[in-house]
């Protein structure tokens, strides 16, 4: 899955990856984003062939929900079920979007009691985008209410022995394809949607990125990895 993560990237540098126009990225770095907060995604226009930088609340509320509340357990989708699931069935056809990251975090288990959080992003510490969802809903004051999600898949080699999921991570030559509006019919991007393959790395980092109220450069910080306090039998 994908609870936790950073885009701690420079405004220009995001424009750069993502070819937008400088103006239009405004963002401040963030080391430790929650679910429920802010997000930056990236969308490409229906009557053009551009891409627009805009934020979005994250965990995706569907345009028929009756409530905000279930945008609490829509921050991911499985990448088997999106396309059949009423959350995300119709965003999958024509609402997708990049998720702009240069990194996540993910818990792993040490006895029964136990985690110890990692940073896992790409042997560079370079910017990457996950494969995301949207949709817009009507707030009961009439507002709209942009939301978004991120899809997950199976861990890869470097991922699997945290988790046994892990984000999707898009190729920078599959963006196109996957932010075309004119492709509606999901099996036509279901390739996309699998354990990244490329060069990645993670390392432990401190207990300080467990709490969303931290947002610092020491959330992403190695630190040394804990021991499980779990008493054994012998």
């Amino acid at each position: 899955m994908c609870g936790r993560y950073r885009l701690t990237a420079k405004e220009r540098y995001i424009a750069e990856h993502f070819n937008l126009d400088d103006e239009e990225v405004q963002w401040s770095p963030r080391y430790n984003i929650a679910p429920t907060q802010q997000v930056p995604v990236i969308r490409q226009d229906t009557r053009e062939p551009r891409r627009h930088f805009s934020l979005m609340r994250w965990g995706l509320i569907p345009y028929f929900a009756n409530d905000a509340g279930i945008g609490n357990r829509t921050i991911n989708a499985m990448t088997e079920t999106a396309a059949e699931k009423p959350a995300f069935r119709d965003a999958i056809k024509r609402h997708r979007c990049l998720v702009p990251a240069d990194g996540f975090y993910e818990w792993k288990k040490l006895g029964t009691r136990d985690k110890q959080p990692y940073n896992i992003g790409l042997s560079d510490d370079g910017i990457f985008a996950f494969a995301g969802l949207w949709d817009r809903w009507r707030q009961p004051s009439g507002d709209w209410l942009e939301s978004c999600t991120i899809l997950t898949t199976s861990a890869n080699a470097v991922t699997q022995d945290v988790h046994g999921r892990m984000p999707v991570i898009l190729w920078p030559a599959d963006y196109d394809l996957w932010l075309d509006p004119g492709i509606v019919d999901p099996r036509r991007v279901k390739e996309l949607l699998k354990p990244f393959c490329g060069a990645m790395r993670k390392y432990p980092v401190s207990a300080r990125v467990s709490n969303p109220a931290n947002d610092d450069p020491e959330c992403a910080r190695e630190a040394p990895a804990v021991e499980s306090s779990t008493p054994t039998l012998f």
